[in-house]
């Protein structure tokens, strides 16, 4: 819940500013100890030190699993949860609750997103299209699902790029079924570690507080 604090300094200015509320709710003047105040803020509030949000996510786009374009332009207005995936992961069950979540708030605006990856313990080594044969197979999957990337580091999808500079680490994957929630207005409103299933009480509540 922390993330939703944005810290900017300027001209020796510290301020604080609530992302979800859209208002200032801090600042105070920069001396030697301002500077070690503002370690200890960002340490406990979360790493998230700017959002300049100079593009939004509705400005990236990937190709799906057949290959044609998949614009996130298309979603402007709707919240989208975007999580990374794999095909032969401990987390991967996870597809049918992630397949729950499309079924149940499509109507609301919501929209799941499947990002393939093959970066953690290679457990993503198939085509696309074993991918995609995968998915509708074993857990019906009818969300959308782009082809497979990178989404860590340098080489990373430049949308994975976005997430780290406009929401810091805490937006980077560190495994497979990672959550990116955006919320109607093209930016990062909350982020979900592997352990978290799509169906649980806080995740349920986190989407549902963006509808």
């Amino acid at each position: 819940c922390f993330n939703r604090f944005i810290f900017i300094s300027y001209n020796r200015l510290l301020h604080v500013i609530d992302s979800n509320k859209k208002k200032l709710i801090f600042c105070s003047m920069l001396k030697k100890t301002g500077v070690i105040i503002l370690f200890i803020m960002i340490s406990f509030f979360g790493n998230k030190v700017s959002a300049n949000y100079e593009k939004l996510a509705f400005d990236f786009q990937f190709k799906d699993l057949d290959g044609s374009s998949l614009n996130l332009s298309e979603y402007k207005g709707k919240v989208i949860i975007v999580v990374n995936v794999a095909s032969q992961c401990g987390f991967t069950n996870q597809y049918e609750d992630m397949q729950k979540i499309w079924e149940t708030y499509e109507s609301k605006g919501i929209i799941v997103l499947g990002v393939p990856s093959n970066d953690f313990g290679r457990q993503e080594p198939g085509t696309n299209e074993d991918i995609k044969n995968f998915c509708e197979a074993k857990f019906g999957i009818s969300f959308p699902m782009t082809e497979k990337v990178t989404v860590k580091g340098s080489n990373a999808h430049p949308f994975y790029i976005w997430a780290k500079e406009n929401h810091g680490s805490s937006a980077v994957p560190k495994w497979n079924f990672h959550k990116i929630i955006i919320d109607k207005n093209g930016m990062i409103a909350n982020t979900f570690t592997s352990i978290t299933n799509p169906t649980s009480k806080k995740f349920i509540k986190a989407i549902e507080d963006l509808i």
